[in-house]
């Protein structure tokens, strides 16, 4: 299954790198600007004055030479055009290529400037660059021209300002790294704040909604949508609990009128077959208002004494278990435990536990009611048992492991029901020795 994609992983990394292509166009267009208005001679000076440099000798007589050097062949192939005077600090000098006319008189000057930009002269078209180089026989001053047309001057910008840019971006890759993660994550702190309250709703809060305040106006909609969708689902939730309520109390007149014309009927086994099925119908009517009235119980945060309750419900029905042919005890690790919740829903789970026991026990054996210290309510029988595969659905409403048998299959509904409005959950063992039930809260 793909996982969803992390908002907040990709507005940082898209983010960051829309922020470094910025200062990288920014770095390029002041490159390209600089162009504009620095010599074209700047892509070749590197190479130029490297080339010069390495050609330039003093001979036996301390005059100037130029050596021919695989550098300066190349040089001159690439560069027919190229020019040059090199000159000393002493005024010694010596000239390549066809100097232009306007810049042979510069020649005993050119000792007299680290670097110059010549260009915009009315004597000459010629763009001429002035740079110096220290050599093995000290410093040498180069007058160069004719490559004014050569090379890439936004690729030698680039190269010859790295330690400006290269500075600037180390100190800031890692800043926008930190700082832009941090400022996504504080934008969607509230969009996470809504995440964390819309996982909070429960059945039990049908008024809850989610906070429109603070959201980003992109997902308020979202939320807005899903507030409604909560309000309809409310609704829809009050009629069908008005409808259930209103028909268990509708079957109550019909049953009740039912039950009285059959206790006037003569005695004998149809009579005592109506009576059954009467005294069933009256059972999952009230089983029903149970499953409302658990629905809508608001008591849940009173303190209860499981141990009572437990100990109360076997004092109840110990007389029914008994005259169906069972012994009924009641076991407790500690004399109280109070838990919250509801002391009208948790009675009414383990009376259903017991009754259930009772009903699918085999009428005979023990049936034990049992609390732990740690919150466990145990109703354990020694009956038939309950097939594997049965075992989960007992726990569906309506659900019977025998379809004659006299119940309505909602009790085990009703326990599962209020343990998990108890934030608890119910379990079951069975096999052929008995079935244990357990309630943990």
């Amino acid at each position: 299954m793909r996982s969803n994609p992390s908002l907040w992983w990709k507005l940082s990394w898209q983010l960051s790198l829309v922020i470094i292509a910025v200062v990288a166009s920014v770095i390029l267009g002041l490159c390209i600007w600089a162009t504009t208005i620095m010599s074209p001679n700047i892509a070749m000076e590197g190479k130029i004055v490297s080339v010069v440099a390495g050609a330039v000798a003093r001979d036996s007589s301390g005059n100037l030479q130029l050596l021919e050097t695989p550098q300066l062949r190349t040089l001159e192939d690439e560069n027919r055009g190229l020019w040059f005077i090199a000159a000393t600090r002493d005024g010694a000098s010596i000239s390549y290529g066809a100097v232009p006319p306007a810049y042979i008189a510069l020649a005993p000057l050119v000792r007299l400037f680290d670097e110059a930009d010549l260009r915009g002269s009315a004597a000459t078209n010629e763009i001429a660059t002035i740079e110096n180089v220290d050599t093995a026989m000290g410093e040498v001053r180069i007058l160069f021209g004719g490559v004014a047309d050569k090379g890439w001057p936004v690729l030698a910008l680039l190269a010859r300002s790295y330690p400006i840019y290269v500075s600037l971006i180390a100190i800031a890759l890692p800043a926008l790294f930190l700082a832009i993660p941090r400022i996504v994550r504080r934008a969607l702190a509230r969009v996470s704040d809504v995440a964390q309250k819309a996982s909070e709703i429960e059945p039990r809060r049908p008024e809850a909604r989610l906070p429109v305040d603070g959201i980003p106006k992109e997902v308020a909609p979202l939320v807005i949508a899903f507030n409604g969708t909560l309000e309809r689902l409310e609704h829809e939730s009050r009629k069908r609990q008005r409808f259930l309520i209103d028909a268990a109390h509708e079957l109550r007149t019909p049953i009740a009128i039912m039950q009285t014309r059959i206790d006037g009927m003569p005695e004998g086994r149809e009579r005592r077959r109506l009576l059954d099925d009467v005294a069933r119908l009256a059972e999952t009517a009230e089983q029903l208002l149970d499953f409302e009235r658990n629905e809508q119980a608001a008591d849940l945060h009173e303190t209860v004494d499981l141990v009572q309750i437990a100990r109360t419900a076997v004092a109840d029905l110990a007389p029914l278990a008994i005259a169906a042919g069972y012994q009924i005890s009641f076991e407790s690790d500690v004399e109280s435990l109070e838990r919250k919740g509801s002391p009208s829903a948790l009675p009414r789970a383990i009376s259903n536990l017991v009754r259930n026991a009772i009903d699918h026990g085999g009428n005979s054996g023990m049936i034990t009611v049992s609390v732990s210290a740690g919150g466990k309510i145990n109703v354990a029988d020694e009956g038939p048992g309950i097939p594997a595969e049965h075992q989960e659905l007992v726990f569906e409403p309506f659900y019977r492991v025998t379809p004659k048998s006299n119940g309505a299959g909602l009790g085990l509904s009703l326990v599962k029901q209020i343990a998990a409005n108890h934030r608890g959950q119910v379990s079951i063992k069975s096999d052929a020795t008995g079935t244990q039930v357990t309630i943990q809260l």
